[in-house]
C-alpha cells in the first residue's frame, strides 16, 4: 500500500504546493500505483509535504520520494537521456525551485491581501482568540526565512527582475516544443511546470502572472501539463475554509 500525502486543489492550482504537484507528476511518470491523502504536518519529522508512506516506510521530500521509487522499481526518469540533457534537466529544476518558487512564496506570504485570502486559510481551525497571534508569529517566521536565504533582501522590482529572467529562460528553452526537452515530458517538466502553475494562478494579485503570460508558449505549456497529469486526479474532500478576517 502506497499513500501519497499532500493537498488537493486550492488557490486555482491542482495543489497549493508546487512540490506536491511535482511529486504527483513524477510518481505518475514512474507508473507508481498510489492513493492520495491530506497531509498532517505535525505527524512527520520534517513538518512539510509531500511525503509518502510505502508499506509503513516514511519518505519525505519530493526528491527523495522520486529516488526511493527509482531504486525500488529499478528504473529512473533519466533513462534514455544524454548526459547533457540530464545536466540541463537538473539545472532547470534547481532554477525553478531554488529561486522562482521562493519568489512565488514571498508573494503569497508577505503581501497582506494575498496572505489573508491564501495561506492564512491554513490556520482557520486555530481558535479565534489565539489566531491573530499565531498568524503574526507564523508570518514573522516566514519573513525571517526569506531574509536569511536572501529573497526578502531584494526590493519588489528586483525580485520581479529575477523572476523575469528565470521565466524568460524557461520560455526560451521550451521554444515551440510541447515539453522542455522535446515532444515527450520528462522529470524536468514535473518540477518546472509545477512552479509555473503556482506562479500563473490568478487567485493571487502578483506580477508573476503577467510575467508568465507575456510569453505565448508558457500558458499553453501549463495547460498541456495540467490536462495530462491532473485532469482526472481526485483528492479526499478538503473544503476551502471560510476566509480569515483581515
Amino acid at each position: 500500500m502506497i499513500t501519497f500525502y499532500g493537498w488537493g486543489p486550492m488557490f486555482g492550482c491542482p495543489s497549493p504546493s508546487p512540490f506536491v504537484m511535482k511529486a504527483d507528476i513524477q510518481l505518475q511518470m514512474l507508473g507508481v500505483d498510489f492513493t492520495r491523502a491530506i497531509a498532517d504536518l505535525d505527524a512527520v519529522p520534517k513538518h512539510k509535504a509531500p511525503y509518502v508512506i510505502d508499506d509503513g516506510q516514511l519518505i519525505e521530500d519530493s526528491n527523495f520520494i522520486r529516488h526511493h521509487y527509482e531504486a525500488k522499481l529499478g528504473k529512473g526518469l533519466y533513462e534514455g537521456m544524454t548526459s547533457k540533457d540530464i545536466a540541463l534537466s537538473w539545472a532547470l529544476e534547481r532554477m525553478a525551485e531554488g529561486q522562482l518558487a521562493k519568489i512565488m512564496a514571498y508573494e503569497r506570504w508577505m503581501k497582506d491581501e494575498n496572505f489573508n485570502k491564501g495561506p492564512a486559510q491554513f490556520f482557520s481551525d486555530v481558535p479565534e482568540p489565539a489566531r491573530p497571534t499565531v498568524l503574526k508569529e507564523v508570518r514573522e517566521g516566514v519573513a525571517a526565512t526569506h531574509m536569511g536565504e536572501g529573497t526578502g533582501r531584494f526590493t519588489e522590482a528586483e525580485r520581479m527582475q529575477l523572476a523575469d529572467w528565470d521565466i524568460s529562460t524557461i520560455s526560451m528553452q521550451l521554444d515551440d516544443q510541447d515539453y522542455l526537452l522535446g515532444d515527450k515530458p520528462t522529470c524536468a517538466d514535473a518540477a518546472v511546470a509545477a512552479v509555473l502553475i503556482s506562479c500563473a494562478t490568478e487567485f493571487f494579485d502578483t506580477p508573476l502572472t503577467g510575467l508568465i503570460r507575456k510569453h505565448s508558449n508558457l500558458p499553453a505549456y501549463i495547460d498541456r501539463m495540467k490536462a495530462r497529469y491532473f485532469a482526472h486526479v481526485t483528492w479526499p474532500e478538503w473544503p476551502m475554509p471560510e476566509p480569515v478576517p483581515a
